[in-house]
């Protein structure tokens, strides 16, 4: 199996949304996020697994 570095817009995409999910679970910020926390979570730690596996993304 073959690894690659994901593309830097990638990786600025994923943390980005990990940010948004970390801020919005410990401070309510965005209250009508909240129910949705662990899915922006998921996405974001999707996004950085394919652009680790998938060449080119």
């Amino acid at each position: 199996m073959k690894l690659n570095a994901p593309k830097k817009i990638t990786w600025w995409i994923s943390l980005v949304l990990a940010i948004i999910a970390i801020i919005v679970y410990f401070t309510k910020f965005l209250g009508s996020l909240e129910p949705h926390v662990f899915i922006i979570l998921l996405v974001a730690f999707i996004l950085l697994w394919l652009g680790t596996f998938v060449k080119g993304l």
